[in-house]
């Protein structure tokens, strides 16, 4: 098995979409919720990947064992006004971090996080966020990232 990488290109976005979708189930069913009916991403998706890949505010990188997908990873870019430890004020949001059941443990997930990073700090970000499942905590605490307490959400 040779695994090889490449960034993300709207060739691949079918196949994206549905293993995006794949991963929010994993994640969502695997701390005992429920899919909620009648939620179709799959045009929603569809146009955040045209637009924000065509902006260069998303990039993804892929990890292929011959024409198969087996990882995805996405860092998402953004800007607040600068801070004491993100004076760019440019923020990366990883995302879509995603290996196939049949390839975990074999290093692609860092092998893709590797590559985000990357293209984060090429971007100018100070700081990257992500909200992790449970699976991937500890790869990303390997890493380096640290916990932050203070984060909290609202939704609508």
């Amino acid at each position: 098995m040779e695994i090889v990488y490449k960034r993300l290109t709207e060739k691949e976005l079918d196949t994206i979409i549905k293993m995006r979708i794949d991963q929010l189930t994993e994640e969502y069913t695997s701390e005992g919720r429920t899919v909620p009916e009648g939620v179709d991403l799959e045009k929603s998706l569809m146009d955040f990947y045209k637009k924000n890949m065509a902006a260069g505010t998303y990039v993804s990188w892929l990890a292929f064992d011959g024409n198969k997908i087996v990882g995805t990873s996405g860092m998402s870019f953004a800007e607040k006004p600068p801070y004491f430890t993100c004076p760019t004020g440019r923020l990366g949001i990883l995302s879509s971090m995603y290996t196939d059941p049949n390839y975990r443990r074999l290093g692609i997930a860092t092998q893709l996080l590797d590559r985000v990073v990357k293209e984060a700090k090429d971007y100018g970000c100070g700081t990257i966020y992500i909200t992790a499942s449970d699976m991937g905590v500890k790869l990303y605490e390997s890493y380096g990232f640290k916990h932050n307490g203070n984060f909290m959400q609202y939704n609508f």
